[in-house]
C-alpha cells in the first residue's frame, strides 16, 4: 500500500508539470498585406515579395491588391482584420484608407504604412519608404545635367514640361518638390521655361493641373498629347519631368508621334526601374530611372514587423529612422527611409542585372 502511495504521488507531480510547462510558442498572429493596385508593375512584386519574407520568417500571411479602390481596400483589411490579423502592412490607396486603420486600432492591431504616408490618422505609429524627396533630386539632377542647364541662358532658355503622380498619393508631392528644387533655380532666372503649367512647389494650386489620376498611363499620354497640340505646339520640349516609369513610357508614346521628334526626344525621366523602362533606356529612349529595390523594402517592412510583433524595439539594417518629417496630419510618426539608386545607360546592367533582379533576357 504503502509503495502504491508512493507511485501515486509520482504520478500526479508529473502531471502537474506537464499542466504547468509553458506551450512552444509560434509566431504571434496573422499579418495582412494590403497593396493599392496591379496597374503599376512594382505593386505586384512588392506584394510577393513581401508575403514571400512573411512566410520565410514563419508567419501566416496573405496579400490583396485594391484595384486602386480604396472602398475594395478598406474590405480587404476588414477581411485581414476578420481573420484574427495582428499586424497589416498597407500601401493605400488614398485616405479614404483611414477608417480602416481607425478599425484595426480598434481591434489592437499594428499599421505600417508601406511606401506610402497615409495622411489624416492619429491611429498608426510606422511608416516605412524610400528617401522619396532624392528620388525627386535625382530626376531633377539628371535633367541638370542631360539639358547643361548651368550653361543655359534666358537668351537660348532650354523647355520643359511638368508632370506629377496621383493627386492622392502624398509621395507624388515629394517627388516632385524634390525635383523641382533642383530646376527652380533655372526657371527663377530664365534659363528653363516651362510649358504648359508651372507649379514651383507642391503647394501650388497649379500642381493639381500637372497630376496623373491614379498614376494612370492614359491620362498622362492623354495630357501629353493635348500639350502637343496646344502650349508646346510651336515649341520643341528639351525635357519632360516625368515621376514614375509607366506615366514616362506614356509620355514617349505620345511624343513619339509627333514628327518634331521623330529624330531626337525630350529628355523623360522616371522611377521603379520597371523592366521596359530599362529597355527604353537602354534604346535612348527614356533618360534614367530611380531604382527602388522592393527586395530590400520588403525585407526591411517584415524585419520591422517581427520586432513590433515581438515587442521588440526595431533595429533595421539599412534603414535611416526619421522621427520628425513626417506628419500625418494628426501626428508625427517614426519613418524608416532606405536609399534609392539612379539608373541610367551607364549602369542600368551593374545596378538591375548583375544585382539579380532581372535577367537580361527579361529586358527585351
Amino acid at each position: 500500500m504503502k509503495k502504491f502511495l508512493t507511485v501515486l504521488v509520482l504520478v500526479l507531480v508529473a502531471a502537474s508539470v506537464l499542466v504547468a510547462a509553458p506551450k512552444k510558442k509560434g509566431k504571434a498572429g496573422m499579418i495582412g498585406l494590403a497593396m493599392p493596385e496591379t496597374h503599376v508593375e512594382r505593386w505586384q512584386k512588392d506584394g510577393a515579395a513581401l508575403l514571400a519574407d512573411a512566410t520565410a520568417k514563419g508567419y501566416k500571411a496573405e496579400v490583396a491588391y485594391g484595384d486602386a479602390d480604396q472602398g475594395k481596400q478598406n474590405q480587404q483589411i476588414q477581411d485581414f482584420l476578420t481573420k484574427g490579423a495582428k499586424l497589416l502592412v498597407i500601401g493605400s490607396v488614398n485616405e479614404g484608407v483611414v477608417s480602416a486603420v481607425a478599425d484595426a486600432a480598434r481591434d489592437g492591431a499594428i499599421v505600417i504604412a508601406y511606401d506610402r504616408l497615409i495622411t489624416g490618422s492619429k491611429d498608426y505609429d510606422y511608416y516605412i519608404t524610400f528617401d522619396n524627396y532624392k528620388v525627386g533630386q535625382f530626376q531633377g539632377k539628371a535633367i541638370e545635367a542631360a539639358l547643361n542647364l548651368a550653361a543655359a541662358t534666358k537668351a537660348a532658355p532650354k523647355k520643359i514640361a511638368l508632370f506629377a503622380g496621383s493627386p492622392t498619393d502624398n509621395n507624388a508631392k515629394v517627388f516632385f518638390d524634390g525635383a523641382i528644387d533642383v530646376l527652380r533655380p533655372y526657371v527663377e532666372k530664365g534659363s528653363l521655361v516651362i510649358v504648359g503649367p508651372a507649379p514651383l512647389k507642391s503647394s501650388d494650386a497649379a500642381f493639381t493641373k500637372i497630376t496623373t489620376e491614379n498614376w494612370r498611363a492614359d491620362i498622362a499620354k492623354a495630357r501629353m498629347e493635348n500639350l502637343l497640340n496646344n502650349d508646346a505646339k510651336k515649341v520643341v520640349l528639351d525635357a519632360i519631368l516625368a515621376p514614375n516609369d509607366t506615366l514616362a513610357r506614356a509620355i514617349i508614346e505620345a511624343c513619339a508621334s509627333d514628327a518634331k521628334y521623330a529624330k531626337k526626344l525630350p529628355v523623360v525621366t522616371g522611377q521603379d526601374g520597371e523592366v521596359a523602362s530599362i529597355a527604353a533606356i537602354r534604346d535612348g529612349k527614356q533618360n534614367m530611372t530611380v531604382f527602388k529595390d522592393t527586395r530590400k523594402l520588403a525585407a526591411a517592412t517584415i524585419e520591422l514587423a517581427d520586432a513590433l510583433l515581438k515587442g521588440q524595439t526595431p533595429s533595421i539594417a539599412g534603414a535611416r529612422l526619421d522621427t520628425t518629417s513626417y506628419d500625418t496630419g494628426k501626428k508625427k510618426v517614426k519613418a524608416y527611409l532606405l536609399e534609392p539608386v539612379i539608373v541610367n545607360k551607364d549602369n542600368y546592367k551593374a545596378v538591375m542585372i548583375d544585382s539579380g533582379y532581372y535577367k537580361e533576357s527579361d529586358i527585351k
